[in-house]
């Protein structure tokens, strides 16, 4: 094996065993949820054991990830920076591990629309956090108040606006590929 095989090798070996104590898992709970012996499952994480592609396939499964995140290697650029649209008041991160995502970070001083005309409605699913301030969004016919360090999550299909209450607010939203789509100029949710 080479270098970097062996590094990959660690690395997989250490994430198995993180991901099973984070669980709370015992040898023998993860060992019983794969149907793998416990040495076996003993000498994978400690590393005198041949790592096997099925025998990962199962492990990922029973951890309750997938195999892709189970062997991902580290990246070197971990660091976003935002693009900035100062026109329309908010920075944009996209998300590397899902292209279609983002997170939007406004600061908003407008209340929400008084015209239910100027709500919008479009396929996919925002989430977002007041970060300061008072949001008012405005979701189908309910009117709800979302205060700072309050999330909200909906789909976008429901007719929604949000806005600021008294005063300025600061929102970060995160964006699936849809719900982006439907805010092309960085319109208000």
């Amino acid at each position: 094996m080479t270098q970097d095989n062996d590094d990959l090798d660690s690395l997989v070996r250490k994430r198995i065993r993180a991901l099973r104590v984070a669980q709370g898992w015992s040898l023998e709970e993860l060992a019983t949820r794969a149907q793998v012996s416990q040495s076996t499952l003993s000498r994978i994480e400690n590393g005198p054991r041949r790592l096997a592609l099925d025998q990962l396939v199962t492990l990922a499964r029973a951890l309750d990830t997938s195999l892709d995140q189970l062997v991902e290697t580290a990246t070197d650029d971990v660091i976003t920076s935002p693009t900035i649209d100062g026109a329309h008041g908010l920075m944009r991160w996209p998300i590397r591990a899902d292209p279609g995502m983002s997170v939007v970070r406004r600061r908003m001083t407008n209340p929400p629309p008084d015209s239910p005309a100027r709500m919008r409605a479009h396929p996919g699913r925002e989430w977002l956090v007041v970060l300061s301030g008072t949001a008012i969004l405005l979701l189908g016919n309910r009117r709800i108040r979302v205060e700072t360090n309050q999330a909200a999550e909906f789909p976008t299909m429901l007719p929604h606006a949000i806005g600021a209450e008294g005063g300025p607010c600061e929102i970060m939203g995160i964006f699936d590929r849809d719900a982006r789509r439907g805010h092309p100029r960085g319109d208000d949710a």
